[in-house]
């Protein structure tokens, strides 16, 4: 039996590659004959760029930029020929905070698209996801140039009375920018960047609607018709920043899908088991799981999810494309699934490996 493991990050645990891994080796366990094929994925999120880099090959550089509270982080960029990948998580990721995120900057992330400037890319993938900012970009626009822009974070939106967009544009007239998202949110309003992501990045419920305030303040400042956009809201507003800068929107998962030949390999497969941390309904929106299981599905072929946790009922499951979703906290409980996660999720798949298997 041929099976294509294809799954996401567990957000804080593992990597795609250390979950592909993991699966693989407790698939063993149960069904050493059986043919496994082994491809990690991303979203836009963090592992954007090592797993590109495994699919791609390519030149991985490392470069030092300022983090979302302007300490200097480690980041790296792939290129591959004219183009140049980045992850943009590794310059504001929520992994990165040490401090409140109404004060984090993206102006890391600014610093890594001039160092894919400076390696002479002329096309720049920007993936988005995974951020603990919610400046709306305004880090970005001001490390690229922007007059006015402020790099203090969300809180520093609300005092900006207009910024001058023309540097920033000039320094990336001649590149194609694409912005990677997973997710299709506006900037602004119920089911934007703060109201949607605020609370995961530390913004208590009494706050959001004063940072979505400045939100949008900054977007009348800007541009209030592309904050309305969808992908604008991503990474805290950083899709809404590429995107004045004249960038095109696609998700993440269908360009990491392409790189890594999905399709075909879930032709070739009899089963394909994709997972992610947490399972639930938001996956619909760009994740990981839906779109292997959209591929599963134009395949032909039944897809099975391992997740840290299941957060969904078996009718939404199957509106996601997915056959069965499996519990890693279910079967070995939250303790051991944080303490050994490798382990944990080896001991999950061999178990879903009775299960499907021939």
């Amino acid at each position: 039996m041929r099976v294509l493991i294809a799954p996401d990050k567990f957000a804080g645990t593992l990597t795609a590659v250390e979950a592909a891994e993991a699966i693989a080796e407790g698939w063993r366990r149960h069904a050493p004959g059986d043919e496994l094929d082994l491809a990690p994925m991303a979203d836009g999120g963090p592992g954007f760029v090592d797993v590109l880099h495994a699919a791609l090959g390519g030149t991985v550089l490392a470069v030092t930029v300022s983090g979302p509270h302007r300490d200097r982080v480690p980041a790296t960029l792939l290129v591959v020929g004219d183009t140049a990948y980045v992850e943009s998580a590794q310059a504001c990721g929520l992994h990165l905070l040490d401090g409140p995120a109404e004060t984090a900057t993206t102006v890391g992330v600014g610093e890594l698209l001039l160092a894919a400037l400076d390696a002479g890319a002329t096309r720049v993938v920007v993936g988005l996801g995974g951020s603990g900012t919610n400046d709306g970009g305004a880090g970005l626009l001001a490390a690229l140039g922007a007059a006015g822009a402020p790099t203090g974070g969300a809180a520093a939106l609300a005092g900006v009375a207009g910024i001058d967009l023309g540097p920033a544009r000039e320094r990336v007239a001649a590149v194609d920018l694409v912005a990677a998202t997973d997710v299709d949110s506006p900037l602004t309003g119920l089911f934007g960047a703060t109201k949607t992501f605020g609370p995961q990045k530390g913004i208590a419920e009494d706050r959001l609607p004063v940072v979505d305030g400045w939100l949008e303040a900054w977007a009348a400042v800007t541009d209030r018709r592309t904050s309305l956009e969808k992908g604008a809201g991503a990474a805290g507003g950083l899709g809404f920043a590429l995107l004045v800068l004249g960038a095109t929107r696609a998700p993440g998962i269908d360009l990491v899908t392409e790189a890594v030949r999905l399709p075909a390999r879930a032709r070739a497969a009899d089963l394909v088991v994709t997972g992610e941390g947490a399972f639930d309904f938001s996956s619909r929106s760009g994740k990981v799981p839906y779109g292997v299981a959209e591929v599963a599905g134009q395949a032909v072929r039944p897809c099975v999810a391992l997740a840290g946790q299941v957060l969904v009922g078996s009718r939404e499951m199957r509106a996601l494309g997915i056959e069965s979703a499996y519990s890693l906290v279910e079967l070995v409980g939250e303790e051991r699934a944080f303490a050994d996660p490798a382990g944990a999720l080896a001991e999950l798949a061999e178990r879903v490996a009775r299960t499907w298997s021939r």
